[in-house]
């Protein structure tokens, strides 16, 4: 059963973030660095279990026909009275280093998300009711086909902010490119259509696209994205989610456009 949460603002949910992320650095006096020790965060800073287990068989619900690609059905589970995190062992990045960046995000948006945001709903009526926790039941069962759910999205996007935070991001972007200007799909064309216009004469954009930017921008941003993964420990797909949500990759170039780097 979905439990319903308050709504709560992007910038409210990133603020949390953030100042995790400061108390967990005064807390132990270092420095941050990428990619985001989440481990350190969840098990050392906010006391909370680790255990993977066959999240399927545990919780009595049969494996999806879903690929190797795709991964399991249920990520993941929170139990807030135990303070226990439960992943599938399938993303245990020891056996699978494959599922290493689906497996930070999931106890990024466990220990991140669910403990920050809805752990005190517990304590507090909703609606005139009080939410009810034991250590049999989770807390939050995650599963992949509830992104959309308010409870899940939330957490979703605190992990994105926690593991790629907003001044991080435009830090690299910067060293990168030298500017936190974004990159820009139809400027980039634009470049790409005179350049070979003025190289090899003039060929059609259908001709020129599919060899230097792909057929849409989504190929251009997923390649991008790819370069900077793997500094965040991230999956290219979350990404280049957080890259598109900082507005550093665009369709179009905006006017008069101001970009906040902190």
């Amino acid at each position: 059963m979905a439990i319903e949460v308050p709504f709560l603002s992007k910038e409210a949910i990133e603020q949390d973030a953030e100042s995790l992320l400061r108390d967990f650095t005064k807390m132990r006096s270092t420095i941050l660095t990428l990619p985001i020790p989440i481990e350190d965060v969840v098990e050392k800073h906010l006391k909370l279990s680790l255990e993977f287990d066959d999240t399927h068989r545990r919780f009595g619900i049969p494996r999806a026909n879903r690929t190797q690609k795709e991964g399991p059905d249920i990520l993941g589970a929170i139990f807030f009275d135990d303070r226990l995190i439960l992943i599938d062992e399938s993303l245990d990045p020891e056996q699978h280093p494959y599922w290493e960046s689906r497996y930070r995000f999931t106890l990024a948006h466990e220990g991140g998300g669910h403990w920050r945001l809805h752990r005190p709903l517990f304590d507090e009526p909703i609606n005139g009711e009080i939410q009810t926790s034991n250590s049999q039941s989770p807390s939050f069962l995650c599963r992949s086909r509830q992104r959309k759910e308010s409870a899940e999205w939330q957490a979703d996007y605190y992990a994105s902010c926690l593991l790629m935070p907003r001044s991080m991001v435009f830090k690299v972007w910067k060293e990168k490119y030298g500017s936190i200007d974004p990159i820009v799909f139809e400027q980039m064309k634009d470049r790409e259509i005179a350049k070979h216009q003025r190289g090899a004469g003039f060929r059609r954009l259908g001709e020129i696209m599919p060899d230097v930017l792909g057929p849409n921008p989504t190929n251009l941003f997923r390649n991008i994205a790819r370069q900077f993964a793997p500094i965040f420990g991230v999956s290219p797909e979350a990404m280049q989610y957080r890259l598109q949500e900082l507005g550093l990759f665009l369709l179009n170039s905006p006017a008069n456009r101001k970009f906040a780097s902190n």
